[in-house]
């Protein structure tokens, strides 16, 4: 697909998720469609009891690969950008430990989760966070202006991820740093996954080599780039997956033939400064 139509099919896909509660790494149906479940995918993804229990109701959707907010080391009083926020569970998350003083802003491309986010705000009185719409390659925020940019599982959903790297570089203050949760892959994965709608939505697609997605965040000026964690993507989403067992279904694929793609995935969590 064009890098256009990747966008239209996104911001459909996330839109229905908003409208739906749907979530998990995955599209419209997931095998994550309620809350208890989204909690459980929550929790496998490095989520502590105590966060889900600490932000809005419907504010996590289970879209994550990864706890961002944990390592990024936030302090009182620092800004935090968060690309591609959803219904805002991570920046809620953010908000709680930089305070009164600081500020969280997230920013998302689908309309109904910029909405669904600012409600989630409003009704648990946050007022250190805002919610802008907005592609992360074009990110509106102003340069040299937040001190930590963090993101979940999207990244590789972006064409262009260069271009989202340098847009990070970009707002962070000097000295700023970047803490990111995101997809890899570990081999190239089948053409039945590559051209797949749903897969595109669900994080599969998208996904670059770790060299290249490391490579990426270097090109962007950033150093001391390095991953702190790498797990395997857990074979149970893709198994227990509705979208995904569509997927099988039509392409006759074997049993054997799931978990190689399970194989060809990683959850990574990467981390950079920019240099003062």
């Amino acid at each position: 697909m064009e890098d256009k139509q990747i966008k239209k099919v996104l911001r459909e896909g996330y839109a229905k998720i908003a409208k739906q509660d749907s979530s998990c790494c995955a599209p419209v149906v997931s095998c994550c469609g309620n809350t208890d479940l989204a909690q459980n995918i929550s929790k496998s993804v490095g989520y502590a009891e105590e966060e889900l229990k600490a932000v809005p109701e419907g504010s996590n959707l289970g879209l994550g690969c990864g706890n961002p907010v944990a390592l990024a080391s936030l302090k009182d009083g620092e800004t935090v950008l968060d690309l591609g926020s959803g219904a805002g569970f991570d920046c809620f998350l953010a908000a709680n430990q930089v305070g009164e003083n600081g500020k969280v802003i997230g920013v998302d491309m689908a309309p109904e989760m910029v909405e669904k986010a600012i409600e989630n705000a409003r009704k648990s009185n946050y007022k250190n966070v805002e919610f802008r719409l907005g592609e992360i390659e074009n990110i509106p925020v102003a340069d040299n202006s937040v001190d930590v940019v963090i993101s979940n599982c999207v990244v590789n959903l972006a064409p262009d991820k260069g271009r989202v790297f340098k847009e990070a570089f970009r707002v962070l203050k000097p000295g700023g740093r970047l803490m990111v949760s995101d997809m890899v892959l570990l081999k190239e994965l089948p053409d039945f996954i590559k051209s797949s709608v749903e897969a595109c939505i669900g994080c599969l697609s998208g996904a670059i080599k770790t060299d290249e997605y490391i490579g990426a965040i270097k090109s962007a000026g950033f150093q001391e780039a390095s991953i702190i964690d790498e797990t395997s993507f857990p074979i149970d989403c893709i198994a227990n997956d509705p979208t995904a067992k569509a997927i099988i279904k039509d392409f006759k694929i074997p049993p054997e033939a799931v978990k190689n793609v399970a194989g060809s995935v990683a959850s990574i969590k990467v981390s950079a400064v920019k240099s003062i």
